[in-house]
């Protein structure tokens, strides 16, 4: 059995010790039945993580490169105002199914716009990813604020066409479904394609990829975009799930998708990773969520053990890659 296998079974021991836990820690509601087992719950949890999930399965091919992307929060933020103005203010008189259409184009190109123009800076001009997207997630946030005036922008109240648009993209079993698609796409992407081996390769080794002839800038260039067009497109769920454009959406999801990719076993030195297992970190994360919050743990003390999950789970790749 590989490295990575390995790594994926631990991680799916976790996730089901964590599934236990909530099972038998859950509250019971006034039947006596166990909230977290009952099948509205799950699918709760499902819903809750598909958009971190999206985001996550690009981020995945970011860091499995050695590289980083912390603009993607804001990137889902200007994605539900782009989306929110177009199907609000812009008015062409076309039929609903072709302004939906055009306002979905819109948000996805600027978004991987967004990421390609981040991935061209570090690729081109080999500035840290850190950097370039630290400053990405500032300057991101900064642009959505200002295309809406820093305000939230309604979508999906009356019989208009942004009602129409939540109707259709707002349902749990498209969101999941969405989800889940994405996840059989990007694990063929990664684990049977040439292009998902160079991104190993570069991770695992760049100099070297370098020698062999690898498009290393071209490379680097795509998984930024595909980062960008997924942050985006997580953004048009999040804008019809909660009937609004908000420039201040997605505060704090590039931390949950890196520990979604690092819990799930993608080392953050890259080159190693799977998508099974940023599948499963995300599964991790979601059902400790819906554990803590069904139990009326603070928000604060969330955090606090979300944190220390990362440190552990960063620990127990040192400690494996000390031992092979």
């Amino acid at each position: 059995m590989s490295a990575q296998n390995r790594d994926v079974l631990k991680s799916v021991g976790a996730l089901a010790a964590i599934a236990i836990s909530a099972a038998l820690l859950s509250p019971s509601d006034a039947h006596g039945s166990d909230i977290f087992l009952q099948l509205g719950n799950l699918t709760d949890v499902l819903r809750q993580v598909s958009i971190i999930g999206i985001i996550s399965l690009a981020m995945n091919f970011v860091i499995l490169t050695g590289g980083i992307d912390l603009s993607v929060g804001s990137i889902l933020a200007l994605s539900t105002t782009v989306v929110a103005l177009v199907l609000t203010r812009w008015q062409p008189g076309l039929s609903y199914p072709i302004e939906i259409a055009v306002a979905i184009l819109a948000a996805l190109v600027v978004s991987t716009a967004a990421g390609t123009l981040s991935g061209a800076v570090i690729a081109i001009f080999d500035v840290q990813p850190f950097v370039v997207t630290l400053a990405g997630m500032i300057g991101i946030r900064g642009l959505a604020k200002w295309l809406s005036n820093n305000a939230n922008v309604d979508v999906g109240f009356g019989q208009d066409v942004a009602s129409t648009f939540a109707g259709l993209f707002r349902g749990k079993a498209i969101t999941i479904a969405c989800y889940g698609a994405l996840a059989a796409v990007f694990a063929v992407l990664l684990g049977r394609t040439i292009f998902g081996r160079y991104v190993r390769a570069v991770g695992d080794n760049e100099r070297a990829a370098l020698y062999a002839g690898l498009p290393i800038r071209q490379i680097k260039l795509w998984v930024y975009s595909l980062s960008g067009l997924l942050a985006g497109f997580a953004g048009l769920l999040y804008a019809a799930e909660n009937h609004q454009g908000n420039p201040n959406a997605g505060v704090g999801y590039e931390l949950d998708a890196i520990a979604a990719v690092v819990i799930g076993g993608t080392q953050l030195s890259g080159g190693k990773g799977t998508i099974t297992g940023t599948i499963v970190g995300t599964l991790m994360i979601g059902v400790l969520t819906n554990m803590l919050r069904l139990n009326n743990v603070d928000s604060n003390v969330e955090m606090m053990v979300k944190g220390g999950i990362i440190l552990l789970a960063v620990a127990v790749q040192k400690q494996g890659k000390h031992l092979r």
